[in-house]
């Protein structure tokens, strides 16, 4: 089959095109032909080789972090699929390919209400988000910080704390016109970082509460102004690492004034009985609201599985808004 590939840690050149043997199916596995494939920043950092897939190296190292495809073989043991079937998934990795091999269970039917390429870019972003907002434990009537609200989890987020009942959702990016797009999705509240300080903003939006939930991507870099953002009891969840992993000198005095809690989450290290979890979860809670299109899958570009490299450059350039997906046998 035909795949991308990290030929050595570095640039964009690193990433090449080879044919490479087919995956292979245990008996609880299925191989999906896969028709489209979502970026994610940790595709970047792996290609970097600061990101290294879990578990034993691959003879190959294929990024790609979700799927959607067409069911093409199932193992022995598999009931709930067959083939033909439509699916969508989590994976640890190879998903810039023609086939994927998954487990079965960490399979979702895709609904007919989404497209192959809206498909292909679900499962990383909207699992993410929403077991972030669940390990946060929010509920109806809190208030959320979301950063980097155009990036594909804070598209998810802003969509999916609407859901679960947040009577404020506050966003932050770099770029006015991604904070007008994030609007209509829902946000009530847009600041750009680079022209305000957020946490001032915020206290006078929520009349000196604070935010009861951060959703933050950017971890050092808004270090600070986080803590000053924080209602009493509040959480802080970190999904990435953007701005940085250290911070130097912080007071963490702010800890046991505001009683809060920090939380650091990653999905992809997980063992597979937790993603199944996370995954199952996702599609009780919010698969619906995708069916019924109160939560919309926002996808800003695609490119042909050739031009990942292309992709990638755009992912760095900062200029999507919702998610960057790969079109292979669509």
């Amino acid at each position: 089959m035909k795949a991308i590939i990290i030929s050595k840690p570095g640039g964009l050149a690193s990433l090449i095109e080879k044919s490479v043997p087919d995956p292979i199916a245990g008996p609880d596995d299925l191989i999906v032909a896969v028709q489209a494939a979502g970026l994610n920043r940790a595709d970047i950092i792996q290609r970097m080789g600061n990101y290294p897939q879990p578990g034993i190296k691959p003879d190959f190292e294929i990024p790609g972090l979700e799927y959607a495809g067409k069911v093409v073989q199932i193992g022995n043991r598999v009931e709930d699929f067959k083939i033909g079937d439509h699916v969508m998934g989590l994976l640890s990795g190879g998903g810039y390919a023609e086939f994927v091999s998954t487990p079965a269970r960490l399979a979702i039917h895709r609904p007919q209400e989404l497209s192959w390429h809206k498909a292909g870019g679900t499962p990383e972003v909207y699992i993410t988000a929403h077991d972030a907002l669940s390990q946060c434990q929010l509920v109806a009537g809190e208030t959320v910080l979301v950063h980097a609200c155009g990036s594909g989890v804070g598209v998810a987020a802003i969509q999916i704390a609407k859901t679960m009942g947040a009577s404020l959702v506050i966003g932050t990016s770099n770029s006015d016109e991604k904070l007008k797009q994030a609007q209509v999705l829902g946000l009530d509240e847009g600041i750009n970082p680079t022209k305000e300080n957020f946490a001032e903003k915020i206290m006078d939006v929520t009349n000196g509460y604070g935010v009861d939930v951060i959703l933050d991507v950017i971890g050092a870099n808004y270090w600070e102004q986080n803590f000053q953002s924080l209602a009493i009891n509040g959480r802080i969840i970190l999904v990435g690492l953007m701005g940085g992993a250290v911070v130097p000198k912080a007071n963490i005095g702010g800890l046991l004034q505001k009683r809060a809690r920090i939380i650091g989450t990653t999905l992809r290290a997980r063992p597979l009985e937790q993603k199944i979890l996370a995954t199952r979860a996702f599609e009780k809670s919010v698969l619906p609201h995708i069916k019924n299109k109160s939560i919309d899958i926002v996808v800003d570009k695609t490119f042909p599985l050739r031009e990942a490299a292309k992709a990638q450059q755009y992912m760095e350039e900062n200029g999507n808004f919702g998610k960057i997906v790969l079109e292979i046998n669509a």
